[in-house]
């Protein structure tokens, strides 16, 4: 599972990732975490399959998923004291809540 987590210039981002890589790992998860910029999930094929996104990016979040959904990824939109969780288990239990729907949607009822 890759999830690429987005803010605006890729510093912040940077911390909720390797947060995130930290907690997958202690949890024995395979994810490939990596933060970048939102101009990433439009011009990289293989962008990721959740796209995790800053805050501080609401007013572009219709975008970003617009772009995500053209590659079949799931989009969260991360909560404002995301940059409180140090050890990286509530931004994991987002990551896990998106993977856990988007398959809902993809089984055939």
């Amino acid at each position: 599972m890759k999830i690429l987590v987005v803010c605006g210039a890729g510093a912040s981002s940077t911390f909720v990732a390797q947060r995130l890589r930290h907690a997958a790992q202690r949890e024995g998860r395979d994810l490939f975490v990596r933060a970048g910029v939102p101009g990433m999930v439009a011009t990289e094929a293989d962008a990721g399959d959740v796209v995790l996104v800053g805050p501080h990016l609401a007013s572009a979040l219709s975008d970003i998923e617009r772009d995500a959904a053209t590659r079949q990824a799931s989009t969260v939109l991360l909560p404002e004291d995301v940059f409180g969780d140090r050890d990286g288990i509530r931004t994991l239990a987002l990551v896990t809540a998106a993977m856990a729907a988007d398959r809902s949607e993809r089984t055939p009822r």
